[in-house]
């Protein structure tokens, strides 16, 4: 996983954001059809209390609502909240591949609260569904991080190859496969597999600062360096965007007698790291797809 102050480190599905209101979300108790003298109206669990199958058939919930829920509350870093409504979408998912792509991004939000057995067990349920799917070979690499942080090393290693056996093409996979490689020493293959990855678009500052470290492992300081410097220029450039950024929306947060009024911004991350890999910190906070 990477740095805990920039963006999501668990990079997940597209959704299509909110549209219109949703009504299954309206909390009027006729609309949900809930007995206001049993439940709280203003209780923060009624929507996930009564929105089960014994309550709201699956006819009358739109399961791909759901799962842009999900990903608005990942945006948010409402982690919990996102777990639940996830699970909800693979409950009332009626299309398979919508159902698996519920199970990922339950497993990625799993992951972010280093719930590490239960983001196991939505990956595994997601390749239980189909284990050679658009979102397999995501899955299959989310699977691989949480096995790592729960211990299962070996096993690790073995769902990072299949990541990229299932699509040759997947960046990400082939850095994840870069990681473990040259956590277990073999650091050949692994300098191998970053540059596969690197060769398919997926090059930001945390995967160059991975492949330095790996020619350090293989002796090649030279190399290393060059690596590390355009590195560190990545991030440099990043943060001076980010000031300039800060800037910008201070200078239009100044109120009408010219003095900055509270602006509560918090910090976005560098810009020049993207999410879509595993980069790696060697702390074992990487991130993954």
């Amino acid at each position: 996983m990477t740095d805990r102050e920039g963006d999501s480190d668990h990079p997940f599905s597209e959704g299509e954001g909110f549209g219109d209101a949703y009504d299954e979300f309206d909390l009027d108790p006729p609309e949900l059809g809930v007995d206001p003298s049993k439940v709280d109206p203003v209780d923060s669990r009624v929507v996930t209390d009564t929105l089960d199958k014994h309550n709201i058939g699956s006819d009358d919930v739109d399961a791909s609502e759901l799962l842009d829920v999900g990903l608005n509350y990942m945006q948010i870093n409402r982690y919990e909240q996102a777990t639940e409504a996830f699970d909800r979408a693979a409950q009332f998912a009626e299309d398979d591949r919508l159902e698996q792509e519920a199970w990922v991004n339950k497993g990625v939000a799993h992951a972010e609260l280093e719930e590490w057995d239960a983001a196991i067990g939505a990956h595994r349920e997601a390749l239980r569904i189909d284990d050679s799917s658009e979102h397999a070979a995501t899955a299959e690499t989310n699977l691989a991080y949480a096995l790592w942080e729960f211990g299962e090393t070996s096993e690790a290693l073995e769902h990072a190859e299949r990541a990229v056996e299932i699509d040759e093409r997947f960046a990400e996979g082939w850095f994840n496969r870069a990681f473990f490689l040259s956590e277990r020493g073999l650091s050949e293959e692994a300098l191998h597999c970053i540059d596969n990855a690197i060769r398919l678009g997926l090059r930001n500052a945390k995967v160059l600062e991975e492949k330095a470290e790996i020619l350090e492992e293989l002796g090649e300081y030279d190399e290393a360096e060059e690596i590390a410097e355009e590195a560190n220029e990545m991030l440099e450039r990043a943060e001076q965007r980010l000031v300039e950024e800060r800037t910008e929306m201070q200078g239009h947060a100044d109120g009408p007698d010219g003095q900055a009024q509270h602006h509560d911004q918090s910090r976005q991350g560098n810009t020049d790291i993207t999410d879509p890999g595993r980069a790696s910190d060697r702390d074992g906070e990487w991130e993954l797809e």
